[in-house]
C-alpha cells in the first residue's frame, strides 16, 4: 500500500468482513490479501497454512506488555462518555432522529450547546432550532458553535416560549431576529413589543367573526365546496392580528364558524 490513508481503509474493511464471517459461523482464513483500492475491497492473493509460513520472528527489542485488567477497567471509568454512546442516549432521551443526533454529536462543544438548550424543553424541537435556525446564522456570519452570539440557555428560553403556546413558530424566527440584533432574551423582546399568542377563545372568535362578515361572499364560495379557502381565511385573521392568536385554535374555531 503506497498511503495512510489506504492503510485505514483497508483496515476498517477487512474488520467488518471478519466480523460477518465469524458472526455467521465461519472461520477466518490464514492469508495474504490485496487491497483493491478501486473497489474499496480486499481480495486474496495466496493461502498460508501456519504463522511460521510467514517468516514471522519476534523483535528483541520489544518487551512483552503485560496490562493489568483492573487498571484498565479504572482507565475506562475515566473516560468522557464517547460520540457513539453520546448518540444513542440522544436519540432515547430527547426523542431525536438518527441523522439529528449524528449532526450534534459530531463536535463535542455543539453536543454540550445542544444539553443546555435542550435541558427540561422538547428535545426534537431544540434540535430543530439549533440545527436550522442558529447553525444557519452562524455559517452566514463564519462563526463557531463557541463563538455564537445567542447562548444556549437564550436559546433555550425561546424554545420554552414556543412550547408553553406563549408565542407561536412564526413570530419566534422574528424573535430569534431580534435576539441576534439586540442580545436581548426572547422573554424579554416579547413582553417589550407585545408578541404573547392570544389564547383566549372568546377573542380568537371575535377576530374569526371580523373577517367572515367582511367576506361574505367568499363564505358562501367555501360553504358550496371550495374548501381551498379555508387557507385565505386563516391568512386573513393572521394579518389582522399580527400573526398573534393559537394556529391549532384559531383552526378549531374557524372550522366550527365556517360550518354555518
Amino acid at each position: 500500500m503506497n498511503s495512510i490513508r489506504f492503510v485505514m481503509q483497508a483496515i476498517e474493511y477487512e474488520a467488518q468482513r471478519q466480523v460477518e464471517i465469524l458472526e455467521d459461523g465461519g472461520a477466518i482464513k490464514q492469508e495474504t490479501r490485496l487491497w483493491d483500492t478501486a473497489k474499496g475491497i480486499t481480495r486474496p492473493m495466496r493461502s498460508k497454512e501456519e504463522a511460521h509460513d510467514y517468516r514471522y520472528f519476534p523483535d528483541p527489542d520489544l518487551l512483552p506488555l503485560v496490562l493489568d485488567a483492573q487498571w484498565v477497567e479504572d482507565i475506562k471509568k475515566t473516560l468522557p462518555e464517547l460520540p457513539d454512546e453520546k448518540k444513542q442516549r440522544f436519540i432515547s432521551e430527547y426523542g431525536l432522529t438518527n441523522y439529528d443526533a449524528s449532526v450534534l454529536v459530531a463536535e463535542k462543544a455543539t453536543a454540550d450547546f445542544f444539553e443546555v438548550v435542550a435541558k427540561g424543553r422538547d428535545g426534537k424541537l431544540a434540535a430543530n432550532w439549533l440545527t436550522s435556525e442558529l447553525f444557519g446564522v452562524l455559517n452566514k456570519m463564519g462563526k463557531s458553535i463557541e463563538e455564537s452570539p445567542i447562548s444556549g440557555e437564550a436559546l433555550g428560553g425561546l424554545i420554552e416560549l414556543i412550547s408553553n403556546d406563549t408565542i407561536s413558530g412564526r413570530i419566534a424566527k422574528d424573535v430569534f431576529a431580534d435576539m441576534l440584533a439586540t442580545g436581548k432574551s426572547a422573554a424579554q423582546i416579547v413582553e417589550e413589543k407585545g408578541l404573547r399568542q392570544v389564547t383566549d377563545t372568546g377573542a380568537i372568535g371575535a377576530e374569526i367573526d371580523k373577517i367572515l362578515a367582511a367576506n361574505a361572499d367568499k363564505v358562501a364560495e367555501y360553504r358550496s365546496g371550495k374548501d381551498k379557502l379555508f387557507g385565505f381565511f386563516v391568512g386573513q385573521v393572521m394579518k389582522a392580528t399580527g400573526g398573534k392568536l393559537n394556529p391549532a385554535m384559531l383552526n378549531d374555531i374557524l372550522k366550527e364558524k365556517l360550518k354555518g
